[in-house]
């Protein structure tokens, strides 16, 4: 027995004995290649592009702070946005800055223990770095962590982010110091996060309710969906069940398909039978929470640092994460060009609402007469405003959709904390050095916006977008100050 005992120690001691470069030469021969990140991302691409994107990013600001901005201030726009039930992506809910200067935002969602840390610490090589997301076969991500650029290394509190004026995270406050207290971010010098920014997720755990997590979780991941531009939305072969936490969060990207990327990570755990069947059972599962004519783009693959497991189908796997990261990299590609069509699509809005608020104007002056009651008849113009064709008047004189206008009952909720009189009509928003609010956000909406796009695209013409036609403009105001 004494003898056995000893063996065991010496085989003990020789393997601490051995070499930390033997064990290295080992781990190099485990680890995955990555070389194809860098060539298919082009992050040796040369520094001079970066420039010209910083140089649009500055003309974009003067645009939005010359054009767009007075007539959002004017005519309290967002107290607007606030009242809608829609919510989604806009300007000005919190630093306007942060929102035209931020970087693309890739944001990864999915059941927990399914490899969303795994794959952000494979796609920027955080393996075995101080600062890689912790990751295990429990539940081990309870934040919600992003992932940035920064000069050096560091980690941020939630609460400094939410704080900072040069970032867009200061709308994070209206959720609560509980939620400020999950909310991390991560600094770090990597070429890839110059070009986008990575946001993880807690992973969903059906059995939890939602109290338990001390903020509105639900809430906290639409404000993320709204700002993504490309959403990965990860399983594994173990975690196809769809519970309520996952029915909700498909509800919450509704409308959203185009930015939808679904994951089947881990696929080299399975047979090839196995696999096609585990693929199946992930569309019957999610079928009924994405109705769309087109589903979902599907990546099956194993995103994380090491080999694939062998026996399995290795090219498959290749061949789908490259496609996987030429997704990506269009997305960075396009960052421009999606960041000047959002705000085109803001100021169209803008536009919108300043001719809606400028028609309840005009009204409830014309019914006004010198025995009227003010309140009583903005009432009866508020509570149906299709009696005095306030929204048809828009549409008439406009080239609008009607599926582009705001609903009638945010109206109600908008004027009743913004009385008409603190509002000026149109035709009197003019000034002689400055010119008229309606038409510097018709130019930028009809020339400046679109000549910026076809100057970061000069070998594309510029699209269709210079007539009233297409933007729906409508009597413009003329200029008191200025002869005609």
């Amino acid at each position: 027995m004494k003898g056995i005992v000893s063996i065991c120690c010496f085989f003990s001691l020789l393997v601490l004995a051995l070499a930390e470069e033997e064990v290295e030469d080992v781990l190099s021969h485990i680890l995955r290649d990555r070389s194809h990140i860098d060539e298919t991302l082009r992050l040796a691409s040369e520094e001079n592009a970066a420039e010209h994107y910083h140089a649009a990013i500055q003309k974009l600001r003067k645009i939005y702070h010359s054009a767009i901005k007075p007539m959002e201030q004017a005519y309290k726009y967002n107290e607007l946005r606030a009242h809608e039930i829609s919510g989604g992506r806009t300007l000005g809910d919190g630093n306007t800055d942060g929102e035209i200067t931020s970087k693309p935002m890739v944001l990864f969602l999915g059941p927990w223990s399914v490899g969303k840390s795994s794959m952000i610490n494979y796609l920027l090589g955080l393996k075995d770095s101080p600062y890689q997301l912790y990751t295990g076969a429990e539940p081990t991500t309870s934040e919600f962590t992003v992932i940035m650029h920064g000069e050096k290394t560091r980690s941020i509190e939630g609460i400094v982010m939410a704080a900072d004026s040069s970032r867009s995270f200061s709308p994070l406050e209206k959720f609560g110091q509980s939620f400020l207290e999950k909310l991390i971010g991560i600094e770090m010098p990597h070429k890839l996060l110059e070009r986008v920014t990575f946001v993880d997720t807690p992973g969903i755990i059906e059995n939890r309710k939602q109290q338990e997590r001390g903020y509105p979780f639900n809430d906290v991941c639409q404000w993320f969906i709204d700002r993504a531009d490309l959403i990965f939305v990860t399983f594994d072969p173990t975690k196809l069940d769809v519970g309520l936490e996952l029915e909700m969060l498909f509800r919450q990207l509704k409308g959203r398909e185009s930015q939808i990327r679904i994951i089947l990570n881990k696929a080299d755990n399975l047979a090839t039978q196995d696999l096609m069947r585990v693929y199946g059972a992930l569309f019957w599962s999610l079928a009924p929470l994405i109705n769309v004519t087109e589903p979902p783009r599907v990546y099956v693959s194993s995103f994380w640092p090491f080999d694939y497991a062998p026996d399995t189908s290795r090219e498959l796997f290749k061949r789908e994460e490259i496609s996987l990261l030429e997704d990506l990299n269009q997305v960075i590609e396009n960052r421009m060009e999606n960041k000047i069509a959002f705000i085109r699509q803001h100021a169209i809005r803008v536009r919108i609402h300043a001719l809606l608020v400028d028609r309840y104007v005009q009204t409830f002056k014309d019914k006004m007469s010198y025995f009227s009651d003010p309140d009583l008849v903005f009432k009866e113009i508020v509570d149906d405003p299709d009696k005095f064709f306030i929204f048809k008047s828009i549409l008439a004189k406009t080239n609008v959709s009607k599926f582009d206008l705001p609903n009638r009952e945010a109206y109600q909720d908008f004027f009743g904390v913004n009385p008409i009189g603190s509002f000026k009509s149109l035709s009197t928003q003019c000034s002689y050095s400055g010119g008229c609010l309606l038409d510097k956000i018709e130019k930028a909406i009809t020339s400046e916006l679109p000549g910026l796009l076809s100057s970061i695209n000069p070998g594309k013409a510029p699209p269709g977008l210079s007539s009233c036609e297409a933007t729906g403009c409508g009597d413009k105001p003329k200029n008191r100050y200025r002869k005609n």
